[in-house]
């Protein structure tokens, strides 16, 4: 129902996305998506390219006086540091010497945890520059772009999305701590480290300060929450249609993400069945604990979902980042022309990028849940998909609502 897809290299002229699928009728600008943008550029213990760059997509396509038409949108995202790079990324075959930039020499000592190595081996490339511009994380810019469209689209039908750090190195949140929406949704935007505790965020940046002093880099986890969720979305029926698939994949599509959990994820391998899955109640008259009329759920370990579909409470998706691949102190690699034992190659990179990779996790949490929503309710305008969604929340509480006693 949505897709988008990105194009563009780490320091070309531009990134680039073109999302196809949004209905007609959204109300969309340039500034609903800078929030976001700015967002991602955030967090402690990033690099210099940050203090380069100042994200901003310009909407090329598929908006006209403040609303989408139904057409394919395109967004662009300028790269400053293109004018430093003009030269070596030229893709002219024989770049012009009157063009600016430095003249940098062929990257031939692949970085062990990078694409570097397979993916040049798999494109036949013997400069490892044409491989690691477009598996660098500068990528994510556009997936953000696109992610807060798909977030204006989930507004319209009250649903929202959030995140929070949950560990970086050594330094973690209890594993039974259960951070609400309003605690992570309640994070100042500008930010840079995204934990909801205070003492805990003091040992996540002792763990960022001592990595970088030692040349090294540090990972960690993040946890996106969306609330608002109708219950009914994804499918049991094929293995392609079921959500919780949907997102994890999404999720593991993230550069340096090596683990996805749902809801309380590994724990569940180590518990019974009774302290595991989440006992259904009737509301009784008070109010539901999620999107599902008239039905309490005292605990939320499934994170949203049973069987691929959604129920109605909180969706909880929770990604676990490997540290950066460059090392400032690198790790033992070889020089591909000579096959010699060669130390690897070293970028201008970050120390940790987790909290960054929180936002782009919201992205893509928001582009699935948008496909989602518009696989179930459909439409070609955001009228049509708003009058479906109402039709069937009506359904529900007519089917969920007691009948009267005849007594």
């Amino acid at each position: 129902m949505l897709r988008f897809l990105t194009a563009g290299e780490s320091h070309g002229p531009a990134l680039t996305v073109v999302i196809d699928g949004v209905p007609a009728g959204l109300p969309l600008a340039a500034d609903d998506l800078a929030p976001d943008l700015a967002r991602r550029q955030l967090g402690y213990g990033r690099g210099r390219r940050m203090a380069i760059e100042k994200d901003r997509a310009e909407i090329l396509s598929g908006v006209r006086r403040g609303q989408t038409l139904g057409s394919p949108i395109t967004l662009q995202i300028r790269n400053r540091d293109w004018t430093n790079w003009q030269h070596t990324m030229s893709v002219e075959a024989e770049p012009d010497d009157s063009l600016p930039g430095a003249r940098r020499a062929p990257v031939t000592r692949p970085r062990p945890g990078h694409a570097d190595l397979s993916a040049g081996l798999k494109y036949d490339r013997h400069d490892l520059r044409d491989i690691l511009e477009r598996a660098s994380a500068r990528e994510t810019a556009a997936r953000v772009a696109a992610g807060a469209v798909a977030r204006r689209l989930l507004r319209e039908l009250g649903i929202e999305v959030t995140s929070h750090v949950t560990s970086i190195g050594p330094a973690a949140l209890p594993p039974d701590r259960v951070v609400s929406f309003a605690e992570a949704s309640a994070i100042p935007a500008d930010d840079d480290l995204r934990c909801v505790d205070a003492e805990v965020g003091k040992a996540m940046r002792a763990a960022i300060d001592d990595a970088k002093a030692q040349g090294d880099t540090v990972g960690g986890s993040f946890e996106v929450i969306a609330t608002g969720v109708p219950p009914g979305l994804g499918s049991h029926v094929q293995w392609d249609r079921k959500l919780d698939g949907r997102l994890a994949q999404a999720m593991m599509s993230i550069q340096a993400i090596k683990a996805v959990g749902i809801g309380a994820g590994p724990l569940v391998g180590s518990l019974p069945g009774s302290a595991v899955h989440d006992e259904i109640l009737p509301a009784g008259g008070g109010a539901p604990t999620g999107t599902t009329p008239g039905v309490i759920r005292p605990t939320n370990r499934a994170g949203g979902l049973e069987g691929g579909v959604t129920n109605g409470e909180d969706v909880r998706v929770t990604a676990w980042m490997k540290p950066i691949s460059t090392l400032m102190k690198p790790l033992r690699s070889i020089d591909l022309p000579t096959m010699a034992e060669s130390p690897a190659a070293i970028e201008r990179s970050d120390t940790c990028a987790v909290p960054a990779a929180s936002v782009v996790g919201e992205a893509m949490v928001c582009l699935i849940l948008a496909d989602a929503v518009l696989e179930k309710f459909g439409g070609d305008t955001m009228a049509d998909l708003d009058a479906a969604a109402r039709q069937y929340i009506a359904r529900l509480q007519r089917r969920l609502t007691p009948a009267p006693s005849r007594a």
